[in-house]
């Protein structure tokens, strides 16, 4: 059995790990970093974990990581684990940061879409992306992963095949993204605030969200050629659950049943992709707790577009399930072990 440290042991990701590797049979959590929290028993916190993980949460101690654990998942917002991983990638230890600190690889343009200087190069050149479906073998022999948001996750795992198979333009690709409340964090926020929340839909930081550099940066890398998108995200008042709706021009004529079974030949592979029949689209209650990623595809001949959309549980495919999905190629297991779940419905 190997171990565990989570570091930012109290938001939504940490949470969302614990839950899961409770079931894993190789991966068990046996520290819990939080310098806010320090001293607190887990249980105190989230009352559902009462006598399942009575963890007594501690300061960040470097030295003592390296002897104590062997994998170290980063769940932290950003700015914090680019202070934090350069002090531990020449360890003996695996690392997977959950924030958005090492998905850049121009420290410049992190700077300008984060408003934070970026970790040092060489630690950014290290990171491995986890997008787990299209980087598998570059996972399967990093040592320190960086994670992909959640958006990025639904809008590239949709949009990535037609773009490689040259279905669609590269230019202004517009990815309509809604995300539910957990998505924005624990702490609470003006717009987060139930009232404020609940019976409404708010569009937020449109052109500025810090996923638009991360989804082109990895779009563009998929075709050696630049790809502008437009996304925008707005905010839901449900709990979990993010789905992305990308529309392209087509570059081609093609219909919707060939589309759909050139998406069922890419994924043929991939546990965690279902590609769903003509006339289906996804729902983000079918992927609830789960870290499937369901896709639904349209050709409008009307309007010569291509339709995708992606749903996805923000905290399990777009988080914490990813995060164990790359861990386990890491480590040479099963890719879905522990996270083999069926999705909670309704």
């Amino acid at each position: 059995m190997r171990k565990a440290a989570i570091i930012g042991g109290t938001g939504y990701g940490a949470i969302e790990l614990i839950r899961l590797l409770h079931n894993h049979p190789k991966l068990e959590v046996t520290k819990a970093i939080s310098h806010s929290q320090s001293g607190e028993v887990l249980s105190s916190i989230y009352p559902h974990l009462e006598k399942l993980h009575e963890i007594k949460m501690v300061d960040l101690d470097i030295k003592s990581l390296e002897a104590e654990v062997d994998i170290v998942f980063i769940a932290t917002p950003a700015g914090v684990a680019k202070t934090i991983v350069p002090d531990l990638q020449d360890l003996d230890l695996q690392i997977v940061d959950l924030s958005g600190d090492l998905r850049l690889s121009s420290r410049d343009v992190y700077k300008e879409w984060y408003g934070k200087e970026a970790a040092p190069q060489e630690t950014i050149n290290q990171a491995v992306y986890g997008l787990t479906e299209i980087y598998k073998e570059e996972v399967q022999s990093a040592k320190i992963i960086s994670n992909p948001g959640c958006f990025p996750t639904s809008a590239l795992l949709g949009t990535i095949p037609a773009l490689e198979k040259e279905l669609i333009s590269p230019k202004g690709i517009v990815i309509d993204g809604k995300t539910g409340i957990s998505g924005a964090g624990r702490t609470p926020t003006g717009t987060t605030h139930f009232p404020e929340a609940n019976d409404n839909v708010l569009p937020y930081k449109i052109g500025r969200h810090q996923h638009i550099p991360e989804v082109e940066q990895y779009l563009s890398k998929t075709i050696d050629e630049q790809v502008t998108t437009i996304l925008t995200t707005h905010l839901i008042p449900m709990t979990r659950g993010l789905i992305c709706t990308i529309y392209a021009e087509l570059n081609q004529d093609i219909t919707t049943k060939e589309v759909i079974e050139l998406y069922e030949t890419y994924y043929k592979e991939d546990k965690f992709i279902r590609v769903l029949n003509e006339g289906e689209f996804p729902a983000t209650k079918a992927v609830q707790g789960s870290n499937f990623c369901d896709i639904g595809i349209w050709v409008d001949k009307r309007s010569d577009q291509l339709i995708i959309a992606a749903a996805i549980d923000n905290l399990v495919k777009g988080a914490a399930g990813q995060a164990i999905q790359n861990t386990n190629l890491m480590n040479g297991w099963e890719e879905d072990l522990g996270l083999a779940a069926v999705p909670m419905y309704p």
